[in-house]
């Protein structure tokens, strides 16, 4: 296989322990998921299989060693990011979801000492999880430079007044990173900064969890409105620097989208299998499955082909971002993340296609994926921006500044 050239000693003997544990452990626990709020997983089932996972040794894959973690590298952790994705469940078990796994980031590199003690360990050992607050309903957010929720500075404290939503797994989350407007007078992406609000502070108010397709979710399943409203921190809680804000997000983007690419490539395998034993099995008529038609065997045939090629694309944009960094492949980040959103939904929607009505009830997975999975052409940047900057770098060789 193609994919061998990434594979690494480590990788050799974890993956297949990651596929049977997945199997054995997870898989088990999807018709729960399907049919009960996710905040009662979390406190009951999934708080034990967190506790398996850890006594594994397979806690928190992406963070070094000496953090608690696996110590794996970004290619690594592809990897492991795409067996965990063949189940909503996988990534939360394992200690490495979004929006934890870039805030786990964030703070490792730019907390101070005291914020790292009272925030960031507990997030490592999965005691606390945490939420990013930056999209506001008033402003597009394709261009995220426009906000304006604003932290004024009072003497030792962060005044924060502002209107978020997708504020993701807000609901039950200790604290949230807060992206607000410091330096009003600074250029576009030197105005806000990245703030740490406990959401026990006076002034954090949650709004609502918003339904999505229908489905208001829970707990870390779930997404947010909600208000600061003169919500007072203490200028400790910045991280990293003043007018930081927008350096630090791209920064945290650029692996993230590994992350977010290789647990889609994780959904449409789980679909693509889920898609050939159904058409393998289900009858048409005697002796005549599904499998037996030219479109369908067509849609196996595309599928395969686009799968393989997305998950070279990003493993590939991933040993680059290992070897030079996250700046250097940001036309590599842009084209992983539009091609590898719209095969998954390409999959996904064949997967329902060939399962019939089947297909669209909560029987199976592929409905929910189908709904929640839905944005994953929208956030971290539509499929629009990243093709514009990939047009836009590529006409830079033929004399087009755009």
């Amino acid at each position: 296989m193609m994919t061998d050239l990434f594979i690494t000693p480590k990788l050799q003997t974890l993956l297949p322990r990651l596929r049977a544990f997945m199997h054995e452990e997870v898989y088990p626990l999807e018709k729960l998921f399907l049919t009960r709020p996710y905040a009662e997983l979390e406190k009951n089932e999934l708080a034990a299989l967190r506790q398996k996972v850890k006594s594994e040794g397979l806690w928190a894959p992406h963070l070094p060693e000496e953090e608690g973690g696996m110590g794996l590298n970004l290619v690594e952790f592809g990897q492991v990011s795409e067996i965990l994705g063949t189940s909503p469940l996988g990534h939360y078990a394992f200690n490495c979801q979004a929006p934890d796994i870039g805030n786990m980031e964030l703070l490792h590199k730019y907390a101070s000492p005291v914020l790292k003690e009272r925030y960031l360990q507990p997030l490592v050992a999965g005691q606390i999880r945490s939420c990013f607050s930056m999209t506001e309903p008033e402003f597009a957010g394709s261009n995220p430079v426009r906000m304006a929720t604003r932290a004024e500075r009072v003497g030792n404290q962060y005044i924060i007044n502002g209107h978020k939503w997708f504020t993701s797994s807000a609901d039950g989350a200790a604290f949230a990173i807060v992206m607000a407007i410091t330096n009003p007078k600074a250029a576009p992406h030197a105005r806000a900064s990245m703030i740490l609000v406990p959401l026990e502070t006076a002034g954090f108010v949650h709004v609502r969890r918003i339904s999505i397709m229908g489905e208001e979710g829970s707990g870390y399943m779930s997404h947010s409105e909600v208000r600061y409203e003169n919500c007072a921190v203490p200028v400790e809680h910045l991280i990293g620097n003043e007018g930081e804000g927008f350096k630090l997000a791209q920064e945290r983007l650029g692996p993230g989208r590994i992350h977010h690419c290789m647990r889609w490539i994780g959904i449409c395998e789980r679909a693509f299998d889920m898609m050939c034993r159904y058409a393998a099995q289900r009858e048409l008529s005697e002796n005549t499955p599904i499998a037996a038609k030219q479109i369908v065997q067509s849609w196996i045939a595309e599928s395969r082909a686009q799968i393989n090629a997305a998950r070279l694309m990003v493993l590939h944009t991933a040993a680059g971002i290992d070897r030079k960094g996250t700046h250097a492949l940001r036309v590599e980040i842009s084209t992983i993340k539009f091609f590898v959103a719209n095969v998954l939904m390409q999959v996904l929607d064949r997967a329902i296609q060939v399962h019939g009505a089947l297909g669209i009830t909560d029987d199976t997975l592929l409905s929910f994926w189908y709904r929640h999975e839905r944005g994953a052409r929208i956030y971290d940047g539509p499929d629009e921006v990243h093709q514009y900057v990939v047009a836009r770098e590529t006409l830079k060789n033929y004399g087009i500044k755009i």
